[in-house]
């Protein structure tokens, strides 16, 4: 323990209190200390521009939930003997630490760039807390040997008390609890807050997990709806989609000139090879971050590549593609719009995409999986659990119901009004003879 607590001051839980050692020092790691430079929400700050928090601003809100449910834990629910399925306080600083560092991993513009490149931040969060070449590695290491594997199997949800695992990881969890409020505060939006304080009171610890109250079910019914908004009206934002399609077509497009030995229309983008060679390591990994994407985007701005100058310009100064909702019906006419963008002079594999919001990397509430973890479970007066949907309409309207929308992007060029100065007028007047109140229709 320090001898006097720390705090950091946070817009979300107003003080963020340092009580170990371990923990000022994990924090102080170079692992850690890259998170400030990558965004929570990618590329959403083109839409909504107060959203420029970073991954090290969540990660410490997480561990402050997880401080905070394990003091609750501790007070109301001590374990009186081995095996009663009540809180071991002994756990609590493998649940910190796994708490603070579950996104350590994360990469630049992490989910676009995972995609592109095939890294997993899950995979490189485990790798960066078991290797021993890692600042991370070498703090958890003098709590015990066999720590840092720990803290690890948190993160990769093996750890054996499925309590420490579901803090960390369930359908309510404190890494959902403090994105909901930091993105929500941040974007400038309302639709992710909820009654933490309410929520942290009713949860329980029992022998296969957490549960809540049932005096506590509104909250949670709170909670949920809140996140099912923040969904819709954030995380599956079209502009936010669409310039996270730019991004893709951006990187994919110099991967092929580096493939195809045109390395120098890239510039000294030198700190990229690896991942354009799919052979990369952990150090290689750690150099990147979004200010270092963004330098080399704005170099590409100048290269002699027409497609990769293009898009970095569309990037970096917010030119983004136009899009429509496409349905089973109208699927069909995709490579009709995509011919004809090709008509129009741009090319289709990097200037169309279809992009579906289920694929993004976000989850909404699904009470049909069998696991505890997937679950909300309430606890009845009598002890026997019940599943949240159960007993909650509200909750039973939305559960296991496919929410978002698949779109076709395409160059905003596309949807020109002054048809007669352009040489692609009647390209563009087809095009748009297919397009009408935001969706794609049949003509």
């Amino acid at each position: 323990m320090l001898p006097m607590e720390k705090v950091l001051r946070d817009p979300i839980h107003n003080y963020i209190y340092i009580q170990h050692q371990v923990i000022l020092d994990l924090i102080n790691t170079r692992e850690f200390q890259r998170l400030r430079r990558i965004r929570q929400l990618g590329v959403a700050n083109y839409v909504f521009h107060g959203a420029e928090h970073s991954r090290f601003t969540h990660s410490v809100g997480v561990y402050e939930i997880t401080r905070k449910i394990c003091d609750l834990f501790q007070r109301n629910y001590p374990s009186k003997e081995k095996g009663d399925g009540l809180w071991n306080d002994d756990e609590r600083l493998v649940a910190l630490c796994a708490a603070l560092l579950h996104d350590v991993g994360h990469g630049a513009y992490s989910h676009t760039f995972e995609h592109i490149f095939h890294t997993n931040h899950e995979k490189m969060t485990t790798e960066i807390i078991t290797s021993s070449h890692s600042e991370v590695n070498a703090v958890l290491r003098k709590v015990a040997p066999d720590f840092p594997e720990k803290v690890a199997s948190v993160i990769e949800k093996s750890y054996p008390n499925p309590q420490v695992v579901q803090m960390i990881s369930s359908q309510i969890d404190a890494d959902r609890m403090d994105y909901l409020l930091r993105d929500s505060y941040f974007t400038g939006t309302n639709y992710g807050t909820f009654d933490l304080t309410r929520i942290l009171r009713v949860m329980q610890p029992y022998s296969d997990g957490i549960s809540f109250d049932m005096s506590g079910m509104h909250a949670v019914e709170d909670y949920i709806v809140s996140r099912f908004q923040m969904y819709q009206q954030v995380y599956f934002h079209p502009v936010s989609r669409s310039i996270e399609v730019i991004l893709s077509h951006l990187l994919k497009r110099a991967k092929y000139l580096y493939k195809n030995g045109k390395t120098n229309c890239l510039g000294p983008t030198n700190l990229l090879f690896p991942f354009f060679e799919g052979d990369f390591s952990l150090s290689d990994y750690l150099k990147l971050d979004d200010g270092v994407l963004n330098s080399y985007f704005s170099l590409w701005q100048d290269s002699n590549d027409k497609i990769l100058s293009d898009l970095a310009d569309r990037f970096l100064n917010r030119k983004p593609f136009k899009s429509v909702r496409v349905s089973e019906d109208t699927r069909y006419l995709l490579p009709t719009l995509r011919k004809l963008v090709a008509d129009a002079g741009f090319d289709s594999e990097y200037y169309t995409a279809t992009n579906d919001s289920f694929d993004l990397p976000y989850d909404t509430y699904s009470p049909s999986q069998n696991k505890h973890r997937t679950q909300i479970e309430l606890m009845q007066k009598d002890g026997l659990l019940v599943e949240l949907s159960q007993v909650s309409n509200l909750v039973a309207a939305i559960s296991g119901k496919v929410s978002g929308d698949e779109r076709f992007f395409f160059p905003k060029e596309m949807k020109s009004s002054e048809q007669q100065l352009e040489l692609f007028g009647p390209i563009y007047s087809e095009f748009q003879s297919y397009l009408k109140n935001d969706t794609l229709i049949k003509k």
